[in-house]
């Protein structure tokens, strides 16, 4: 379901923000509407759970779904468009991905510092979420003088750059059945403002159930024995939840942004393809995990962090971190993103996982590591 309403939140973002210049719509307005599933995911561990483990479940979502998006988007998007053989290698923007990469990274380490206390309130979400504010006025901001006069100058809209004959030909009914929402609030008609947020509120709100039931999944999962309603009682792994929504509600969640770029990419248009997932990172981390916090704390008050579980949200934050970097370097080396930097990304990936079960089922190397990264993140807190 993710994956189908991602297909409307495509199109109505694409045509929300059509007159964005190339790159500053993949990182804005795609990036946005393709992240709703983290900030439900965040809002619903938190009102769920009710504390902190809840908050870890989102640090993890966010998290997770950024090393995702870092990763494994870039490397599959590449990939798809080599495969069908619209080009050998894609060229990226070194300008938009410095761009983005080192907003990403001092969004991270504003992250790494600010939630490290022993208490959470509300004006720690409020300064995630200003965070962002603030990449979106520095984005706009980057758009040269000629971008800023097409964009002005383009404020009539091209209906026709946005019908879709074989959606025209098919009946409402099977699109009702099967999920397609934009031949259910389009159809035959030509797509307006109106539609297009008709068609992006509708699909939230169907992301929002299919995430409500991701949260209960990810708890259950994450208990030594759990019951599901009317089916009786089951054994889960009895693992911390924070790496259960790493690896699950994380990739799920990260569906939306996954199908935007691989349509971007085979379209030609890389840098969206690229600037969506590295944009889509800091939404995640700023915005997705700011408002649940904020919201949460100003209905029940500071949430307690026990030590345990700021080592645990410190190790992750740091790691990301880290991987963030080592992504970028990859992607700033030469000019090109071939089979093998795609590859290298999908193998960083396949480590990550390795070590996030490592973690979770006690490995001694997986802990000597995390505990190096809770010490790094104790000394960065102290400075």
């Amino acid at each position: 379901m993710i994956w189908r309403a991602g297909d409307g939140f495509m199109t109505a973002s694409e045509y929300v923000g059509r007159n964005l210049s190339d790159g500053v719509r993949g990182a804005t307005i795609n990036a946005v509407a393709s992240s709703m599933p983290e900030v439900f995911t965040s809002l619903f561990f938190l009102f769920i759970m009710k504390d902190a483990e809840g908050f870890s479940g989102g640090i993890g979502t966010t998290a997770g779904s950024a090393i995702f998006n870092s990763m494994v988007i870039p490397a599959v998007a590449v990939l798809a468009v080599i495969g069908i053989g619209l080009t050998k290698r894609v060229r990226v923007s070194k300008k938009v991905m410095l761009r983005d990469g080192l907003s990403l990274l001092i969004a991270e380490l504003i992250f790494i510092v600010l939630i490290s206390g022993s208490l959470l309130d509300w004006y720690h979400g409020l300064l995630l979420m200003l965070v962002y504010v603030v990449y979106i006025v520095y984005m706009f901001w980057s758009m040269d003088k000629k971008e800023r006069e097409v964009m002005l100058e383009e404020s009539h809209v091209k209906e026709e750059d946005f019908e879709d004959e074989e959606r025209k030909q098919k009946p409402f009914f099977l699109g009702l059945i099967t999920l397609d929402l934009e031949r259910v609030f389009i159809g035959k008609n030509k797509i307006d403002d109106k539609r297009a947020w008709a068609l992006l509120i509708f699909s939230t709100m169907c992301i929002a159930g299919v995430c409500y039931w991701l949260v209960l999944a990810c708890e259950w999962i994450g208990l030594e024995t759990y019951t599901v309603p009317y089916l009786g009682e089951f054994h889960g792994l009895g693992i911390p939840v924070m790496f259960v929504a790493l690896i699950l509600a994380s990739a799920a969640s990260s569906f939306p942004d996954t199908i935007i770029s691989i349509k971007d990419a085979q379209r030609g248009q890389y840098d969206d393809a690229i600037s969506n997932a590295l944009g889509s990172n800091i939404f995640d981390i700023c915005f997705a995990l700011g408002f649940p916090l904020f919201l949460f704390t100003l209905l029940y008050g500071p949430i307690p962090m026990s030590q345990e579980m700021v080592d645990l949200s410190g190790e992750l934050r740091f790691l990301l971190w880290l991987l963030t970097a080592l992504v970028l370097i990859i992607f700033i080396t030469g000019n090109y993103i071939g089979k093998l930097k795609a590859s290298i990304l999908l193998v960083l990936y396949l480590l990550f996982v390795l070590y996030v079960v490592g973690r979770g089922s006690g490995n001694a190397f997986a802990q000597s590591i995390a505990d190096w990264l809770v010490y790094v993140v104790g000394f960065l807190s102290l400075s």
